[in-house]
């Protein structure tokens, strides 16, 4: 979807359209959950502090977040998709993965009547990517948006994934963008140049996946039911904190509304590890992380203890708790070479 969160409040208040949106929490100390286009021609984007979003845009209308009424229209384009395939796989409320490969009509063409059937029911736009593969679709879902479609077929990935720039891989982010270019690469054309050996001496387990990803390779299928991989909760604070002791308390509460959480949700599920993230007050963040396959108060507390000292002293606006499930299907080990978030896209986020 285009601008999900912000292009149904859109639709719910027209007075919005043309004004630049940001959907976020209640104050000036949270991020913001979407930017229309018309705010991010100013460069506010999501997960950006609204603070600073507000001086880049200081005109930019903020809406409070309603995700009763996104997982409502959420609903209504899945079973929009059910129309045609079962086999698909959400990677949140406004994005999925289809497998429409034995249907007769072309991708291409189900992809143009799914999103005009959206448009219909819904007054929402949508962009869709279509390929042979997931990580190439998802690229491709991004190259004409607002409200396009773009179609890379199987033997024109080679060449397109050449000429693609590194950091529209999946999992190459700021930090190993650096590590590239401090090695000469800048696209996948580039990277293709490294083999695996040496991909696997630099980055460790990590470089296999840099291999595949830099040719365009993937066979990961679409996944039905997705199996959840964490459970975590986020706080950011009204006001940054000082002192370490006094996160414990909120702390505390946390913990026990996440066993609550997994006691009601995730029973049968086996816990692997648990997790404690800081966000300090200039925004860099760090994660202490311990396994265990139990919930231990003391345990998390231990974990903030080295979290903090990682900040010299610097204050702390957000403070996050969490636990990482065992795969069900097999004996996972932790793969600390992932620059992906500490916690998956299933987190809960406040404000205090």
């Amino acid at each position: 979807m285009d601008c999900f969160y912000a292009a149904v409040e859109e639709r719910e208040n027209p007075s919005l359209r043309g004004k630049p949106v940001g959907v976020a929490g209640s104050d000036r100390r949270g991020v913001l959950t979407t930017a229309n286009y018309e705010a991010r021609k100013y460069g506010c984007r999501s997960a950006m502090p609204v603070f600073k979003a507000l001086e880049l845009c200081p005109h930019l209308v903020l809406v409070p977040i309603q995700f009763d009424l996104y997982q409502a229209v959420s609903s209504q384009i899945r079973a929009i998709f059910g129309r045609f395939t079962e086999l698909i796989e959400p990677l949140s409320l406004d994005e999925a993965y289809l497998d429409v490969s034995y249907l007769k009509s072309g991708g291409a063409v189900i992809a143009r009547e799914i999103r005009a059937q959206i448009f219909e029911e819904t007054g929402l736009t949508a962009s869709a990517g279509i390929s042979s593969n997931k990580l190439i679709a998802k690229i491709a879902s991004d190259w004409h948006k607002p409200n396009g479609q773009k179609e890379i077929t199987e033997e024109e990935i080679p060449a397109f994934i050449s000429a693609l720039p590194v950091g529209r891989l999946w999992g190459v982010g700021k930090k190993m963008r650096e590590k590239l270019s401090s090695m000469g690469v800048e696209t996948c054309g580039d990277l293709q140049a490294f083999d695996q050996i040496e991909l696997v001496k630099r980055f460790g387990k990590w470089g296999i996946e840099l291999w595949s990803l830099s040719r365009g390779i993937d066979d990961r299928p679409v996944t039905a039911h997705r199996i959840r991989k964490s459970v975590s909760s986020e706080t950011t604070f009204s006001e940054n904190i000082q002192d370490v002791a006094d996160l414990v308390p909120p702390m505390r509460k946390m913990i026990k509304e996440l066993v609550e959480d997994i006691g009601r949700s995730h029973a049968e599920r086996v816990i692997r590890s648990l997790v404690v993230k800081l966000k300090f007050a200039d925004f860099e963040r760090t994660t202490a992380e311990r396994a265990g396959h139990i919930i231990e108060p003391a345990i998390f507390e231990e974990l903030l203890v080295d979290a903090w000292k990682r900040g010299n002293q610097r204050s702390v606006r957000l403070l996050g708790v969490g636990v990482r499930f065992l795969d069900p299907q097999k004996n996972q080990q932790l793969d600390f070479f992932d620059e992906s978030p500490p916690f998956d896209e299933e987190s809960q986020s406040k404000e205090m």
